[in-house]
């Protein structure tokens, strides 16, 4: 190979090859079907799962308190899931940058499943399918919200479940 070609090939790897960082992944695109495993964990776990999408504007204003939990439990027996209700033509062009931009380093999974009649229900029953909307729970202990937390709030139920 001519020196100059890869002296073109290092300049270009080094200009625009930039290494993905571990929480720099992509949301998975999952259906209900593949989704549904992470309702039903029965462990010493506390798991925060909440619904919402960059286009409802009470679900954005919660993120940061949801963010501010996981950053106090993350290193506990505790996992919150972000679940994005965006629509899937909005993957590329709105929920990636909307997660880069605000550095949300909860995981993220974009449920895409637009039968919601479907699978509403086995989320919770009492669940009408507004956004946002959250499931905390551990072992035996389930309690489903409609509407928005602030981190107080979240914090109230959380703490007593953590080991």
């Amino acid at each position: 190979m001519p020196i100059m070609l890869v002296n073109i090939l290092i300049l270009f790897n080094a200009v625009f090859y930039q290494p993905v960082a571990e929480n720099d992944a992509k949301p998975a695109i999952m259906d209900f079907e593949t989704f549904q495993q992470y309702l039903k964990h029965e462990n010493d776990t506390v798991y925060v799962i909440n619904f919402w999408a960059t286009w409802c504007a009470p679900c954005v204003k919660e993120l940061p308190d949801f963010e501010k939990l996981n950053q106090k439990y993350g290193d506990k027996n505790f996992k919150m899931l972000l679940v994005s209700l965006d629509f899937r033509k909005m993957y590329d062009t709105r929920l990636i940058p909307f997660i880069e931009e605000n550095k949300l380093s909860a995981e993220v999974i974009l449920l895409h499943d637009p039968d919601a009649n479907a699978w509403i229900d086995k989320v919770d029953p009492s669940w009408s399918g507004a956004i946002p909307a959250t499931l905390i729970y551990k072992n035996s202990f389930r309690l489903f919200h409609e509407g928005g937390y602030t981190f107080d709030e979240l914090n109230t139920i959380v703490e007593p479940l953590i080991n």
